[in-house]
């Protein structure tokens, strides 16, 4: 029983972890800039150009292998077969 109690204690400080503020991303040169691309999505991916993009960055299209590693500061924009941007995410 005190197996138990302990990880529960454990359990919930681990829950309790400050989330990043939006803000603090905005602003931050070595973070993600995927909140102000938001406007893309629905977008063709010809619009933007990689070379503007800030590494790290990946462009992911339909069937790209990727890696499961999450990166804080890395921008994904992710498109379908018709090259329209699904989604703009950091990780």
């Amino acid at each position: 029983m005190r197996r138990v109690a302990l990880f529960a204690g454990l359990f919930v400080l681990a829950a309790c972890q400050p989330m990043p503020d939006d803000k603090d991303t905005m602003t931050d040169p070595t973070s993600c800039i995927a909140p102000r691309l938001q406007g893309s999505v629905g977008q063709r991916i010809a619009t933007l150009d990689p070379v503007q993009l800030p590494d790290p960055k990946r462009i992911i299209g339909p069937g790209t292998a990727v890696t499961m590693d999450y990166r804080p500061e890395r921008l994904n924009v992710q498109h379908d077969a018709a090259g329209i941007i699904i989604r703009i995410f950091c990780g």
